[in-house]
């Protein structure tokens, strides 16, 4: 199991630094009003269901664990929109390119990076067990991190960025010092009490997004990530999951409740603010379904809860 995990999560450490990579941050900024809004009803009824949900589960799967903690993993667990496996969907559909796909894209983007904020900050509170001042000084320290990163760390990588022209090979050396970076920069969050996955993170979104740098970035690593890597963390995951403690009535109903509360949130929420903005109720239904996409991003938040024993897990 050790030597699963560990190898699990290096795959993680880069798939996170792809997720940040494929995130335009130009893009989130050119959103226009009306997917803003959208991503944030996206993000808040689910948020505020979760409320709900927390305190029907207080005395099952967070016995000892500060509330408002919980209340914040719950909170991003069940509103987070898993943006990579969203993107591929649209991809595929031939969807990229339509008022839907840019919608839920520009969305989705918004999204993730406000519930990867709100998740630091519920990996700093659960650090402290005996002073709050701990979790101010590891936000602190977060904050330093980023500012770090924009003002040190993205000029290096803009360097190399504008060192691979179009048209030509990127050099050995560049990619290797960009994913020694990302392993750097994982090391540091980790050390500061955040998590290693949001240095990784940040480095794939200060990379420059012009040019074939991040491209062949992508094309390097993606494949033995997504080939190798999280099929490791999947199993590594499913090792770590007891399915016969789902048994009687009341475990079976907490189930349902937090599937539906998860469901009805996201294509509530999205479906509500989009015929508000006058989407017609198919295309807003659609938006909704979309905003629902689940995947690997809940299962990682799931598992630093557990990690960080916020979630409390049942043998």
């Amino acid at each position: 199991m050790t030597v699963l995990d560990t190898l699990a999560n290096i795959g993680l450490l880069y798939f996170l630094f792809l997720v940040g990579l494929e995130l335009d941050i130009r893009a989130i900024r050119r959103t226009g009003t009306n997917s803003l809004i959208i991503a944030v009803a996206g993000i808040s009824l689910p948020f505020i269901l979760g409320i709900g949900a927390s305190v029907v589960l207080r005395s099952t799967v967070n016995k000892g664990v500060s509330n408002i903690v919980f209340l914040v993993f719950m909170g991003v667990a069940l509103s987070i929109t898993a943006f990579p496996v969203l993107a591929r969907i649209l991809a595929e559909l031939k969807l990229l390119t339509t008022d839907v796909g840019r919608i839920a894209m520009s969305a989705a983007a918004v999204n993730d990076v406000v519930a990867w904020i709100l998740l630091a900050l519920a990996i700093a509170l659960s650090g402290s067990d005996s002073s709050y001042l701990v979790s101010v000084w590891v936000l602190l320290c977060g904050t330093a991190f980023i500012v770090f990163s924009i003002f040190v760390l993205k000029p290096i990588l803009s360097v190399m960025a504008r060192r691979s022209p179009e048209g030509e090979p990127v050099k050995e050396l560049y990619i290797c010092i960009t994913l020694s970076i990302v392993l750097a920069a994982g090391l540091i969050t980790d050390i500061i009490g955040i998590h290693a996955l949001f240095g990784a993170f940040v480095v794939g979104i200060i990379i420059p997004k012009d040019g074939p740098f991040a491209g062949v970035l992508i094309e390097k690593i993606e494949d033995l990530v997504s080939g190798l890597f999280l099929p490791l963390y999947f199993a590594s995951s499913g090792l770590k999951t007891n399915v016969a403690t789902i048994e009687g009535s009341q475990s079976w109903g907490l189930l349902v409740l937090v599937i539906f509360t998860a469901c009805f949130g996201k294509i509530v929420g999205t479906v509500v603010l989009a015929m508000l903005f006058k989407v017609p109720f198919i295309e807003a239904l659609a938006l909704g379904v979309l905003m629902n996409t689940k995947g690997l991003v809940e299962l990682i938040v799931l598992n630093i809860g557990k990690d960080r024993k916020v979630i409390y897990s049942r043998n």
